[in-house]
Protein backbone atom coordinates (compact mmCIF):
# COMPACT_ATOMS: atom_id res chain seq x y z
CA UNK A 1 0.00 0.00 0.00
CA UNK A 2 1.28 3.51 -0.82
CA UNK A 3 0.03 7.09 -0.78
CA UNK A 4 -1.79 6.58 -4.05
CA UNK A 5 -3.93 3.98 -2.32
CA UNK A 6 -5.17 6.30 0.44
CA UNK A 7 -8.91 6.86 0.55
CA UNK A 8 -9.13 10.07 -1.47
CA UNK A 9 -12.77 10.64 -0.62
CA UNK A 10 -11.92 11.93 2.85
CA UNK A 11 -9.66 14.57 1.36
CA UNK A 12 -11.73 15.46 -1.67
CA UNK A 13 -14.95 15.90 0.30
CA UNK A 14 -13.55 19.15 1.66
CA UNK A 15 -10.93 20.14 -0.83
CA UNK A 16 -13.26 22.16 -3.04
CA UNK A 17 -13.92 24.60 -0.22
CA UNK A 18 -10.32 24.58 0.92
CA UNK A 19 -8.57 24.94 -2.41
CA UNK A 20 -11.34 26.00 -4.80
CA UNK A 21 -10.42 23.23 -7.22
CA UNK A 22 -11.42 24.15 -10.76
CA UNK A 23 -10.92 23.03 -14.33
CA UNK A 24 -8.89 26.03 -15.43
CA UNK A 25 -7.89 27.04 -18.92
CA UNK A 26 -4.19 26.58 -19.27
CA UNK A 27 -3.13 30.20 -19.60
CA UNK A 28 0.35 31.68 -19.64
CA UNK A 29 2.47 32.19 -16.56
CA UNK A 30 2.93 35.97 -16.31
CA UNK A 31 6.38 35.40 -14.82
CA UNK A 32 7.64 33.48 -17.86
CA UNK A 33 9.92 35.14 -20.40
CA UNK A 34 7.92 34.94 -23.64
CA UNK A 35 11.09 35.54 -25.70
CA UNK A 36 12.56 32.18 -24.61
CA UNK A 37 11.22 28.96 -26.07
CA UNK A 38 10.74 26.64 -23.12
CA UNK A 39 11.26 22.90 -23.38
CA UNK A 40 8.10 20.81 -23.06
CA UNK A 41 8.07 18.52 -20.03
CA UNK A 42 9.01 15.40 -22.02
CA UNK A 43 12.06 17.20 -23.42
CA UNK A 44 13.02 18.50 -19.99
CA UNK A 45 12.90 14.94 -18.67
CA UNK A 46 14.91 13.52 -21.58
CA UNK A 47 17.58 16.21 -21.31
CA UNK A 48 17.84 15.76 -17.54
CA UNK A 49 18.09 11.99 -17.84
CA UNK A 50 20.79 12.27 -20.50
CA UNK A 51 22.75 14.68 -18.31
CA UNK A 52 22.66 12.39 -15.30
CA UNK A 53 23.63 9.36 -17.36
CA UNK A 54 26.67 11.26 -18.61
CA UNK A 55 27.71 12.09 -15.03
CA UNK A 56 27.71 8.58 -13.59
CA UNK A 57 31.08 7.62 -12.18
CA UNK A 58 32.97 4.47 -13.07
CA UNK A 59 31.99 3.12 -9.65
CA UNK A 60 28.30 3.50 -10.52
CA UNK A 61 27.66 6.48 -8.25
CA UNK A 62 27.12 10.23 -8.46
CA UNK A 63 28.86 12.84 -6.29
CA UNK A 64 30.42 9.98 -4.34
CA UNK A 65 32.84 12.32 -2.58
CA UNK A 66 29.87 13.41 -0.52
CA UNK A 67 27.59 10.50 0.37
CA UNK A 68 25.74 7.55 -1.22
CA UNK A 69 22.40 9.23 -0.61
CA UNK A 70 22.89 11.33 -3.74
CA UNK A 71 23.31 8.17 -5.82
CA UNK A 72 20.09 6.79 -4.35
CA UNK A 73 18.32 10.07 -5.16
CA UNK A 74 19.58 10.04 -8.76
CA UNK A 75 18.49 6.41 -9.20
CA UNK A 76 15.03 7.33 -7.88
CA UNK A 77 14.82 10.29 -10.25
CA UNK A 78 15.88 8.26 -13.29
CA UNK A 79 13.32 5.56 -12.54
CA UNK A 80 10.53 8.05 -11.86
CA UNK A 81 11.17 9.71 -15.21
CA UNK A 82 9.89 6.47 -16.81
CA UNK A 83 12.58 6.94 -19.43
CA UNK A 84 14.87 4.49 -17.63
CA UNK A 85 13.95 0.92 -16.67
CA UNK A 86 15.16 -1.00 -13.60
CA UNK A 87 17.23 -3.46 -15.61
CA UNK A 88 19.23 -0.86 -17.54
CA UNK A 89 23.00 -0.74 -16.89
CA UNK A 90 22.84 2.76 -15.39
CA UNK A 91 20.48 1.53 -12.65
CA UNK A 92 22.18 -1.81 -12.12
CA UNK A 93 25.51 -0.02 -11.68
CA UNK A 94 23.94 2.43 -9.23
CA UNK A 95 22.57 -0.41 -7.10
CA UNK A 96 25.92 -2.19 -7.15
CA UNK A 97 27.48 0.99 -5.82
CA UNK A 98 24.84 1.25 -3.07
CA UNK A 99 25.38 -2.40 -2.18
CA UNK A 100 28.81 -1.46 -0.82
CA UNK A 101 27.12 0.41 2.03
CA UNK A 102 24.31 -2.00 2.84
CA UNK A 103 24.54 -3.99 6.05
CA UNK A 104 22.28 -7.00 5.57
CA UNK A 105 22.22 -7.73 9.30
CA UNK A 106 21.30 -4.17 10.28
CA UNK A 107 19.03 -3.77 7.29
CA UNK A 108 20.10 -0.28 6.26
CA UNK A 109 23.13 1.88 5.53
CA UNK A 110 24.76 2.27 8.96
CA UNK A 111 28.20 3.02 7.50
CA UNK A 112 26.97 5.95 5.39
CA UNK A 113 27.79 9.41 6.71
CA UNK A 114 24.07 10.14 6.88
CA UNK A 115 22.76 6.67 7.63
CA UNK A 116 19.08 7.50 8.11
CA UNK A 117 18.84 9.87 5.16
CA UNK A 118 20.60 7.43 2.83
CA UNK A 119 18.41 4.54 3.94
CA UNK A 120 15.24 6.59 3.38
CA UNK A 121 16.24 7.63 -0.13
CA UNK A 122 17.46 4.14 -0.99
CA UNK A 123 14.09 2.75 0.09
CA UNK A 124 12.40 5.03 -2.43
CA UNK A 125 14.81 3.85 -5.14
CA UNK A 126 14.19 0.21 -4.29
CA UNK A 127 10.44 0.83 -4.36
CA UNK A 128 10.69 2.30 -7.88
CA UNK A 129 12.78 -0.66 -9.08
CA UNK A 130 10.84 -3.37 -7.27
CA UNK A 131 8.59 -4.37 -10.15
CA UNK A 132 9.47 -8.05 -9.83
CA UNK A 133 9.73 -8.29 -6.04
CA UNK A 134 13.53 -8.48 -6.09
CA UNK A 135 13.87 -5.91 -3.31
CA UNK A 136 11.07 -7.14 -1.03
CA UNK A 137 13.41 -8.43 1.66
CA UNK A 138 15.74 -5.44 1.48
CA UNK A 139 12.80 -3.07 1.82
CA UNK A 140 11.48 -4.96 4.84
CA UNK A 141 14.85 -4.90 6.58
CA UNK A 142 15.43 -1.23 5.77
CA UNK A 143 12.06 -0.36 7.28
CA UNK A 144 13.14 -2.10 10.47
CA UNK A 145 16.46 -0.26 10.45
CA UNK A 146 14.73 3.12 10.21
CA UNK A 147 12.28 2.28 12.97
CA UNK A 148 15.13 1.24 15.24
CA UNK A 149 16.80 4.64 14.84
CA UNK A 150 13.74 6.80 15.42
CA UNK A 151 13.95 8.89 18.58
CA UNK A 152 11.53 7.37 21.10
CA UNK A 153 11.40 5.67 24.51
CA UNK A 154 14.12 3.20 23.50
CA UNK A 155 16.57 6.15 23.48
CA UNK A 156 15.17 7.44 26.78
CA UNK A 157 13.17 10.12 25.00
CA UNK A 158 9.63 10.09 26.39
CA UNK A 159 6.68 11.58 24.54
CA UNK A 160 7.17 14.85 26.43
CA UNK A 161 10.68 15.26 24.95
CA UNK A 162 11.06 17.53 21.90
CA UNK A 163 13.15 14.81 20.18
CA UNK A 164 10.34 12.24 20.47
CA UNK A 165 9.23 10.68 17.17
CA UNK A 166 11.72 12.51 15.01
CA UNK A 167 14.47 11.27 12.70
CA UNK A 168 17.84 12.85 12.01
CA UNK A 169 20.53 12.38 9.40
CA UNK A 170 21.97 9.48 11.32
CA UNK A 171 25.51 10.82 11.54
CA UNK A 172 27.41 12.65 14.23
CA UNK A 173 24.75 15.38 14.42
CA UNK A 174 21.78 13.11 14.87
CA UNK A 175 19.28 15.47 16.43
CA UNK A 176 15.95 15.08 14.61
CA UNK A 177 14.72 17.61 12.07
CA UNK A 178 11.64 18.16 9.93
CA UNK A 179 13.35 17.36 6.62
CA UNK A 180 14.75 13.98 7.65
CA UNK A 181 11.53 13.11 9.47
CA UNK A 182 9.59 13.88 6.28
CA UNK A 183 11.83 11.54 4.26
CA UNK A 184 11.50 8.95 7.03
CA UNK A 185 7.71 9.07 6.85
CA UNK A 186 7.65 9.10 3.06
CA UNK A 187 9.96 6.10 2.82
CA UNK A 188 7.94 4.03 5.28
CA UNK A 189 4.55 5.02 3.89
CA UNK A 190 5.48 4.58 0.23
CA UNK A 191 6.89 1.13 0.92
CA UNK A 192 3.72 -0.16 2.48
CA UNK A 193 3.32 0.85 6.11
CA UNK A 194 -0.19 2.02 7.00
CA UNK A 195 -0.83 5.51 8.32
CA UNK A 196 -1.62 4.18 11.78
CA UNK A 197 1.71 2.38 12.15
CA UNK A 198 3.24 3.35 15.53
CA UNK A 199 6.39 4.73 13.87
CA UNK A 200 4.34 7.14 11.75
CA UNK A 201 2.17 8.17 14.67
CA UNK A 202 5.24 8.85 16.80
CA UNK A 203 6.70 10.89 13.94
CA UNK A 204 3.50 12.92 13.81
CA UNK A 205 4.19 14.08 17.37
CA UNK A 206 7.53 15.52 16.28
CA UNK A 207 6.07 17.00 13.08
CA UNK A 208 3.37 18.79 15.06
CA UNK A 209 6.01 20.33 17.32
CA UNK A 210 7.78 21.80 14.27
CA UNK A 211 4.73 23.84 13.25
CA UNK A 212 4.34 27.53 14.04
CA UNK A 213 0.96 26.93 15.59
CA UNK A 214 -0.28 27.33 19.12
CA UNK A 215 -2.37 24.23 19.69
CA UNK A 216 -2.85 21.22 21.92
CA UNK A 217 -0.38 19.37 19.69
CA UNK A 218 2.51 21.79 20.11
CA UNK A 219 3.79 22.48 23.60
CA UNK A 220 6.90 24.38 22.50
CA UNK A 221 7.18 27.84 24.12
CA UNK A 222 7.77 29.57 20.76
CA UNK A 223 4.79 27.93 19.00
CA UNK A 224 2.37 30.86 19.38
CA UNK A 225 4.77 33.71 18.71
CA UNK A 226 4.60 33.66 14.90
CA UNK A 227 1.57 31.36 14.72
CA UNK A 228 1.25 31.44 10.90
CA UNK A 229 0.77 27.68 10.42
CA UNK A 230 4.08 27.26 8.60
CA UNK A 231 6.90 24.96 9.66
CA UNK A 232 10.42 25.44 10.98
CA UNK A 233 13.42 23.12 10.73
CA UNK A 234 13.34 21.47 14.14
CA UNK A 235 11.81 21.55 17.58
CA UNK A 236 14.87 19.78 19.00
CA UNK A 237 17.36 21.62 21.19
CA UNK A 238 14.86 24.37 21.87
CA UNK A 239 13.88 24.88 18.24
CA UNK A 240 15.51 26.48 15.21
CA UNK A 241 14.69 27.56 11.67
CA UNK A 242 16.83 27.89 8.56
CA UNK A 243 14.81 31.04 7.86
CA UNK A 244 16.00 32.67 11.05
CA UNK A 245 14.31 34.10 14.10
CA UNK A 246 14.77 32.91 17.66
CA UNK A 247 12.76 31.18 20.33
CA UNK A 248 12.23 34.42 22.26
CA UNK A 249 10.72 36.49 19.43
CA UNK A 250 9.57 33.68 17.15
CA UNK A 251 11.04 31.24 14.62
CA UNK A 252 10.31 32.11 11.01
CA UNK A 253 8.46 29.62 8.82
CA UNK A 254 9.52 28.74 5.28
CA UNK A 255 7.76 27.00 2.44
CA UNK A 256 10.13 24.07 1.91
CA UNK A 257 9.53 22.83 5.43
CA UNK A 258 5.84 23.72 5.37
CA UNK A 259 5.16 21.50 2.37
CA UNK A 260 7.28 18.78 4.00
CA UNK A 261 5.23 19.14 7.17
CA UNK A 262 1.91 19.05 5.37
CA UNK A 263 2.95 15.99 3.34
CA UNK A 264 3.99 14.26 6.55
CA UNK A 265 0.64 14.96 8.17
CA UNK A 266 -1.07 13.38 5.15
CA UNK A 267 1.14 10.30 5.47
CA UNK A 268 0.10 10.05 9.12
CA UNK A 269 -3.56 10.05 8.12
CA UNK A 270 -4.68 13.54 9.13
CA UNK A 271 -7.71 14.92 7.30
CA UNK A 272 -8.42 18.40 5.97
CA UNK A 273 -10.47 19.44 9.01
CA UNK A 274 -7.59 18.87 11.42
CA UNK A 275 -6.46 22.30 12.73
CA UNK A 276 -2.83 21.52 11.90
CA UNK A 277 -3.74 20.81 8.28
CA UNK A 278 -5.98 23.87 8.05
CA UNK A 279 -3.19 26.10 9.36
CA UNK A 280 -0.60 24.66 6.95
CA UNK A 281 -2.98 25.14 4.00
CA UNK A 282 -3.56 28.74 5.05
CA UNK A 283 0.20 29.38 5.03
CA UNK A 284 0.47 27.79 1.57
CA UNK A 285 -2.37 29.91 0.15
CA UNK A 286 -0.75 33.05 1.54
CA UNK A 287 2.69 32.21 0.16
CA UNK A 288 2.04 30.59 -3.22
CA UNK A 289 4.91 31.22 -5.63
CA UNK A 290 7.46 29.30 -7.66
CA UNK A 291 9.79 32.26 -8.12
CA UNK A 292 11.40 31.52 -4.77
CA UNK A 293 11.27 29.32 -1.71
CA UNK A 294 9.19 31.64 0.51
CA UNK A 295 11.07 32.44 3.67
CA UNK A 296 14.46 31.55 2.17
CA UNK A 297 14.42 33.27 -1.22
CA UNK A 298 16.51 31.31 -3.73
CA UNK A 299 18.08 29.09 -1.08
CA UNK A 300 16.79 25.54 -1.11
CA UNK A 301 14.70 26.29 -4.19
CA UNK A 302 14.90 22.85 -5.80
CA UNK A 303 14.31 20.98 -2.57
CA UNK A 304 11.22 23.17 -2.32
CA UNK A 305 10.14 22.25 -5.86
CA UNK A 306 10.22 18.50 -5.25
CA UNK A 307 8.45 18.80 -1.90
CA UNK A 308 5.85 21.17 -3.38
CA UNK A 309 5.11 18.65 -6.17
CA UNK A 310 4.92 15.60 -3.90
CA UNK A 311 2.59 17.34 -1.48
CA UNK A 312 0.13 18.72 -4.02
CA UNK A 313 0.10 15.41 -5.84
CA UNK A 314 -0.71 13.65 -2.56
CA UNK A 315 -3.53 16.15 -1.97
CA UNK A 316 -4.85 15.30 -5.43
CA UNK A 317 -5.61 18.87 -6.41
CA UNK A 318 -5.07 20.40 -9.84
CA UNK A 319 -5.61 24.05 -9.02
CA UNK A 320 -5.00 26.22 -5.96
CA UNK A 321 -6.66 29.52 -5.16
CA UNK A 322 -4.31 31.76 -3.23
CA UNK A 323 -5.28 34.16 -0.44
CA UNK A 324 -5.94 36.91 -3.01
CA UNK A 325 -8.42 34.77 -4.90
CA UNK A 326 -6.15 33.95 -7.85
CA UNK A 327 -6.30 30.40 -9.19
CA UNK A 328 -3.05 28.59 -10.01
CA UNK A 329 -2.52 25.50 -12.14
CA UNK A 330 0.37 24.24 -10.01
CA UNK A 331 1.53 21.61 -12.50
CA UNK A 332 1.84 24.11 -15.33
CA UNK A 333 3.50 26.66 -13.06
CA UNK A 334 6.06 24.12 -11.86
CA UNK A 335 6.85 22.79 -15.33
CA UNK A 336 7.41 26.34 -16.58
CA UNK A 337 9.51 27.30 -13.56
CA UNK A 338 11.80 24.33 -14.15
CA UNK A 339 11.92 24.92 -17.91
CA UNK A 340 13.18 28.47 -17.31
CA UNK A 341 15.95 27.20 -15.07
CA UNK A 342 17.20 24.20 -17.07
CA UNK A 343 20.63 24.60 -18.67
CA UNK A 344 21.34 23.72 -22.29
CA UNK A 345 23.10 20.51 -21.22
CA UNK A 346 19.91 19.34 -19.46
CA UNK A 347 21.09 20.03 -15.92
CA UNK A 348 19.72 22.22 -13.18
CA UNK A 349 21.83 23.92 -10.53
CA UNK A 350 21.14 26.59 -7.93
CA UNK A 351 23.47 29.62 -7.92
CA UNK A 352 22.41 30.11 -4.29
CA UNK A 353 24.57 27.21 -3.17
CA UNK A 354 23.13 26.28 0.21
CA UNK A 355 22.04 22.79 1.25
CA UNK A 356 24.39 21.38 -1.45
CA UNK A 357 22.28 22.88 -4.27
CA UNK A 358 25.43 23.89 -6.12
CA UNK A 359 25.73 20.21 -7.07
CA UNK A 360 24.03 19.68 -10.46
CA UNK A 361 23.65 15.95 -9.82
CA UNK A 362 21.60 16.55 -6.69
CA UNK A 363 19.59 19.43 -8.15
CA UNK A 364 18.88 17.67 -11.45
CA UNK A 365 17.60 14.68 -9.49
CA UNK A 366 15.32 16.96 -7.44
CA UNK A 367 14.04 18.52 -10.67
CA UNK A 368 13.27 15.22 -12.37
CA UNK A 369 11.41 14.03 -9.29
CA UNK A 370 9.38 17.25 -9.22
CA UNK A 371 8.52 16.88 -12.92
CA UNK A 372 7.53 13.25 -12.46
CA UNK A 373 4.79 14.34 -10.03
CA UNK A 374 3.78 17.36 -12.10
CA UNK A 375 3.13 15.26 -15.20
CA UNK A 376 1.45 12.39 -13.33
Amino acid sequence: MNIRQLDRRTWMSGMVSTFCVADLARGQNPQADSSVKLRPVKDQLRAGVDFLKSRQGTDGGWSTQREPGITALVATALLRSRLVSPGEPVIESAFKYLDKFVDDAAGGFPSAAHANYTTCIALLAYREANRDGRFDERIRKAQGFLKSRQWDESENRPRTDAYFGGAGYGGSNDRPDMSNTAFFMEALRETGLPADDPALQKALVFVSRCQNLKSEFNDQPWAGLVNDGGFVYTAAKGGSSMAGGDVKTGLRSYAGMTYAGLKSMIYAGLTKDDPRVEAALKYIRENYTLDENPGLGQQGLFYYYQTFAKTLYALKVDSLVDSKGKAHDWRKDLIEALAKRQAKDGSWVNPADRFMEGDPNLVTAYSLIALSYAKA
